[in-house]
């Protein structure tokens, strides 16, 4: 089994394959963001949040959910309705207390606390961050050339510990209208209070490891004292997550702890624990260790017992796709999509084994996966595109080939190539069609950056 790709540093949030893109010379030292794309993870968590997002009047699906791959308790926004959660805060808090940090965070976007904020950043980076989107970085299985993580420099003004620094007032705003949302919802906001005070209880200052979270989001006692007067006079203490969220929160949890430390993961999911999250955490951890004797018996046995599961399907799709078996994985990927329709990163895997049989007739419905995986919020990603420039390559179309790798040079920040890819489209592309304009998109955008640089 391939090991995964190396981590790759550049200036500007991309996707897997990514290509290093000039910086300046402070923001070479700044810590990376190193992200991470589960359909699965993803899901849940939108799911959990959605009376959150509805109960301040955003689109549940206009709100992206990115993960960072870092043990720190953190979360912030940033580029709009992106909210970057890391893992140590998923794997380290229950899901009353994960709603409870969303409800803040959200409370963040509602407010405009973005917009605001931004002043404080470089003007330009933040317009590349808006543009490029954020990309399809890839599944937790991180066995393929379209999984794992990539690695994000923020730049100088854009680092980690620095990133989106909040004032004490906008934090107490944020609090309020966060509460508010979970009032509405009726959902009991003690998961925030007791988040708040497991922060506060590891030290005043916080150590190295949780400090990240009071940097960005100042923690004092009249925050605190806020939020628990609060909590005391809401009418809905009672209203936890239901339980079947919580048994999916349970399931993500083992596949991130699988994900990040196998040994460990079979350590806590032992063979006697017949659970759906054991042997969920058992299949990704022997996966990531490579043994997929011991991981395709546990997916057959968790599809068996929950066929309608479009993750246990995907899960099945990973292994047998990243041990040479793409047409077997075809069925296992068709399956998931027809589940999970929304999945777009499991249409990418399915494009993926489409076209790792190297047969032109499997090129329009790999595109086609790929058409509906590109109008998501997640459709800058480099590797969606380089499938998408090889199954236009099988069918024998130079222009939409050059468009594709026009979208996948941008996506990686590659600026040059990108104009020059999307030059080459707008030549061989019918003039007023979709690739051709939005090659003309992508040189307008990016152009005046570059003009005059060889």
């Amino acid at each position: 089994m391939r090991e995964p790709r190396r981590l790759v540093s550049v200036v500007a949030i991309v996707s897997m394959l990514a290509v290093s893109w000039t910086v300046p010379a402070g923001a070479q030292r700044q810590p990376e963001l190193q992200l991470l794309s589960d359909a699965e993870t993803e899901h849940t968590i939108r799911e959990m949040a959605r009376p959150i997002f509805n109960a301040a009047g955003i689109d549940p699906q206009a709100v992206n959910i990115v993960l960072v791959n870092d043990r720190t308790l953190n979360a912030f926004v940033a580029g709009g309705q992106n909210i970057f959660l890391h893992t140590g805060l998923l794997l380290q808090t229950d899901p009353n207390q994960l709603v409870g940090v969303i409800a803040h965070e959200t409370g963040h976007i509602a407010g405009g606390h973005l917009i605001r904020g931004a002043e404080a950043m470089e003007n330009a980076f933040l317009s590349s961050l808006i543009g490029m989107g954020i990309g399809v970085i890839g599944g937790l299985a991180a066995k393929n050339a379209g999984a794992g993580m990539a690695g994000i420099m923020l730049g100088q003004a854009m680092g980690q510990n620095q990133y989106m620094s909040f004032s004490r007032a906008q934090e107490s705003s944020a609090d309020q209208a966060g509460l508010s949302y979970m009032e509405q919802a009726h959902l009991s906001s003690k998961g925030l209070l007791t988040f708040l005070e497991k922060l506060n209880a590891e030290d005043p200052v916080l150590n190295d490891r949780d400090a990240t979270y009071a940097r960005t989001h100042p923690l004092t006692r009249e925050r605190m004292d806020s939020v628990r007067q609060m909590v005391q006079r809401s009418r809905w203490n009672d209203g936890i997550v239901p339980a079947a969220q919580q048994e999916h929160y349970a399931r993500i949890q083992a596949k991130l702890y699988a994900y990040l430390d196998p040994l460990g993961a079979l350590r806590r999911y032992r063979a006697e624990d017949g659970s759906v999250v054991a042997r969920y955490g058992r299949a990704y951890a022997y996966f990531r260790r490579g043994e997929v004797k011991q991981a395709l018996p546990l997916a057959d046995g968790l599809i068996q017992q929950e066929p309608q599961n479009a993750y246990f399907h995907e899960m099945k799709g990973d292994l047998l796709l990243q041990n040479g078996r793409a047409v077997e994985a075809v069925g296992p990927y068709r399956k998931a999509v027809a589940l999970a329709p929304d999945g777009n990163p499991i249409r990418v895997s399915l494009a993926h084994a489409l076209l790792e049989q190297h047969d032109p007739k499997q090129a329009d419905e790999a595109i086609k996966n790929l058409q509906v995986a590109a109008k998501s919020q997640q459709g800058q990603s480099a590797f969606l595109w380089r499938l998408m420039a090889q199954a236009w390559s099988m069918k024998d179309n130079p222009g939409m080939v050059a468009y594709a790798s026009a979208e996948e040079a941008f996506a990686q920040g590659d600026r040059p190539r990108a104009i020059a890819m999307a030059e080459r489209a707008e030549k061989l592309l019918p003039a007023g069609s979709p690739g051709w304009l939005r090659a003309q998109d992508i040189r307008s955008q990016i152009g005046p950056r570059t003009a005059g640089k060889k």
